[in-house]
């Protein structure tokens, strides 16, 4: 399984994804809501109950909205249908960026475990070295000891491995909505280094992240609300029409009429103020958002610089050195110009340079995907790349 062929399966089933598709639905409801017309009214009203002098009148009352209430109405209704579906895309860039790490997560936990693995078989030549050693009288018995406790300690580890293997695999598999792991083999390479873009180079994407699109929506979805607010201060006129029938005089009588409610007392001030202020209070977020977004974003940054500088490093000089040295180490024991302890010291050297490579390896590509998910990053088109 590839990166993209995870990340295209954990869009396609995630949960989160499919209730935040239904809230964008639910939004549809909203904004058909505010494009609705208010009812027209009919009444009915009966004047003395003796059949000679009844008087029945029959009346048809339609509300007209005045003051652009229903398009006030309905921008508001449209802004929240508009972040549903940003909070969908970033549910989106947030599922990506956890495959992402999640997958390397269990390539770089692979290799631990074939490191183990490794390590144990070395252990295990290198006792049965030790032993035919000591057979032979060319060492103490003390050196078969201390090479069985290191080949015990050795299984420990490898034993260790295998569970943080196997956990790495749950974690991505539960991401791709799964019970049994839908992968046998990862086609990634856990060395993968990612890119590392100058900070200069992300500036500019900020303004696009989801948090800021999201907090920048609010405001304008706050605007439109206190326009609705704005709007219900104007009263609307309510115009009627009906037919007045008179079995006395026995007479038809045509009804027309205008009403028109006098803000007097309530001229809807209360949630005027009301929005007006959860308007700034929303202006106040977007600032908050923006400057925990730049800082977050540098610290993130920061990190990945740094682990992939640790990394290259570790490449070029700690890596290559360590394993000499165990190897000179090796080949030295064989010819009993060493003794075990400096084998056994050279390997642990080894060992845990390596693995602290590997796990050097998985930070990187979680302070990656961190970049990403910050700034919204689509799996197709990372805004922090890979490289060999």
């Amino acid at each position: 399984m590839s990166l993209a062929q995870a990340v295209a399966r954990a869009l396609a089933g995630n949960p989160e994804l499919a209730a935040a598709t239904r809230q964008i639905e639910a939004s549809e409801g909203q904004v058909l809501q505010g494009r609705a017309r208010p009812n027209p009214e009919l009444a009915y009203s009966l004047e003395d109950t003796r059949s000679r002098t009844r008087t029945q009148s029959w009346q048809l009352n339609l509300p007209i909205e005045l003051g652009g209430k229903r398009a006030a109405r309905t921008k508001a209704a449209e802004m929240a249908r508009g972040q549903a579906q940003m909070q969908r895309s970033a549910l989106q860039a947030t599922l990506r960026a956890n495959v992402a790490a999640a997958y390397f997560d269990v390539l770089t936990a692979q290799e631990r475990l074939a490191l183990a693995r490794d390590s144990v078989a070395l252990a295990q030549s290198s006792t049965d070295a030790v032993a035919k050693r000591v057979a032979a009288g060319k060492v103490s018995p003390v050196e078969e000891s201390k090479a069985r406790v290191a080949q015990a300690g050795m299984r420990v580890e490898w034993a260790q491995a295998a569970s943080e293997e196997r956990n790495a695999r749950s974690r991505l598999t539960a991401l791709l909505g799964a019970v049994d792991a839908p992968f046998t083999v990862l086609e990634g390479q856990a060395d993968t280094l990612p890119s590392v873009p100058s900070f200069a180079e992300l500036q500019p994407l900020m303004a696009s992240a989801p948090r800021i699109v999201l907090a920048r929506m609010e405001v304008d979805r706050r605007q439109a609300l206190t326009a609705v607010e704005q709007s219900k201060r104007v009263p609307d006129v309510t115009v009627s029409a009906g037919l007045q029938r008179s079995n006395e005089t026995q007479r038809n009588v045509l009804l027309f009429g205008v009403s028109v409610p006098l803000p007097v007392f309530d001229r809807n001030q209360g949630n005027l103020l009301e929005a007006l202020r959860l308007e700034d209070k929303a202006r106040e977020e977007l600032q908050v958002a923006t400057v925990g977004l730049h800082s977050e974003v540098a610290q993130a940054h920061e990190r990945l610089a740094t682990i992939v500088a640790q990394i290259q490093l570790q490449q070029q000089d700690v890596l290559p050195g360590a394993k000499s040295a165990y190897e000179a180490a090796s080949i030295g024991f064989a010819h009993g110009k060493f003794n075990f302890l400096e084998v056994l010291d050279a390997q642990r050297t080894y060992f845990s340079a390596k693995s602290q490579y590997l796990q050097a390896l998985g930070e990187a590509h979680r302070a990656a995907a961190d970049v990403d998910r910050l700034l919204g990053a689509r799996s197709d088109a990372p805004l922090v790349a890979t490289q060999n």
